[in-house]
């Protein structure tokens, strides 16, 4: 018989498809890396059940302890997973810009979730990273993974993500495409497939409102830069430490309006029921596919998570119009 013992074994080995019908007139091969296959519809199972299993090598987390993070939504979900595998509680705290979708999902998964003003500096204490942090201090045989600088978060994608790709592409990937928040999905992927081709690009989307792209551009942390964007997901106002900005080429900054019609037209013209980041993703991509891609290169682009965390949001007409991102 073939089974798991645990849904958390379906973790990777997601399918490449390639796009069809928003690529056109742009020359190469355009392949999307579906990571809602994930059994927690998104790239950060990965993560989230490495960051657990190396913390319990490590002795960090202890048997009956608390996972307490601060998250947009998907890696909770991946550490709620992970918890129920292996019998530990989990505490995550969200801003308020997050959508109810991603908060419920992961109060059905049985975690608690502690919602935190979005507007506010990362040092403020109100801040979803101050919140979990400070819980952490107060909650006995807690652990805090801190995905930002919690360096398994890269090592996940070195060892799993960047293998499929370059096994799925048969060597033939040319250039490998991810929005960036944390950046261990684009870092450690990244860093795999540039070992195997040094002449890979690597391109980064960031959105408008985070620091990432002139950071790169200029080596200046530009708090100007800094100011509140809808897009979930991707984008920081800090620096984590997981973002090696050396595997980074370059940094494509796109617009909320952008992403959310790029998500919605993937859903209505290539079958992809994506996340808001997945349109950010595919929108900058091909905005760099037009301009450098030749018959020969091949394009590989994350799309991070499903439009079930979106129903309220970008697949709401009514919210749409709101935003001004209908007529």
């Amino acid at each position: 018989m073939q089974y798991y013992n645990h849904v958390t074994e379906a973790i990777g080995n997601t399918p490449l498809v390639k796009l069809n019908k928003v690529t056109e007139g742009i020359k190469g091969t355009i392949l999307a890396k579906v990571e809602y296959f994930n059994p927690g519809n998104s790239v950060k199972d990965r993560m989230a059940i490495r960051m657990i299993e190396d913390a319990e090598k490590a002795g960090i987390l202890k048997p009956g302890g608390t996972i307490i993070e601060g998250t947009s939504g998907n890696t909770g979900m991946g550490l709620a997973l992970a918890a129920q595998a292996k019998g530990y509680k989990c505490i995550f705290t969200m801003p308020d810009k997050q959508s109810k979708e991603k908060m419920d999902i992961l109060r059905a998964v049985g975690a608690e979730v502690v919602v935190t003003p979005t507007n506010v500096t990362p040092d403020d204490p109100r801040s979803y990273y101050s919140v979990a942090r400070q819980l952490n201090q107060d909650i006995p045989n807690s652990f805090y993974p801190n995905q930002y600088d919690n360096l398994s978060n890269t090592a996940a994608h070195y060892e799993g993500t960047g293998p499929e790709i370059w096994k799925q592409t048969d060597g033939k990937v040319t250039v490998f495409a991810a929005g960036v928040g944390t950046g261990g999905t684009i870092c450690g992927t990244g860093k795999y497939l540039k070992e195997q081709n040094p002449n890979l690009k690597v391109i980064g989307l960031d959105t408008y409102g985070s620091v990432f792209k002139k950071y790169k551009e200029t080596g200046i942390f530009d708090e100007n830069e800094i100011y509140s964007y809808a897009t979930e997901g991707i984008g920081e106002d800090i620096l984590p430490k997981n973002v090696d900005f050396d595997v980074i080429d370059q940094f494509i900054k796109v617009t909320d309006k952008d992403a959310a019609l790029m998500a919605r037209r993937l859903s209505k013209e290539e079958g992809l029921f994506v996340g808001w980041s997945s349109g950010s993703a595919v929108y900058g991509a091909l905005e760099y596919a037009r301009q450098h891609m030749t018959e020969n290169d091949v394009m590989v682009i994350i799309l991070p998570d499903h439009g079930t965390r979106y129903l309220g949001k970008i697949y709401n007409d009514e919210w749409m119009k709101n935003q001004g991102y209908l007529d």
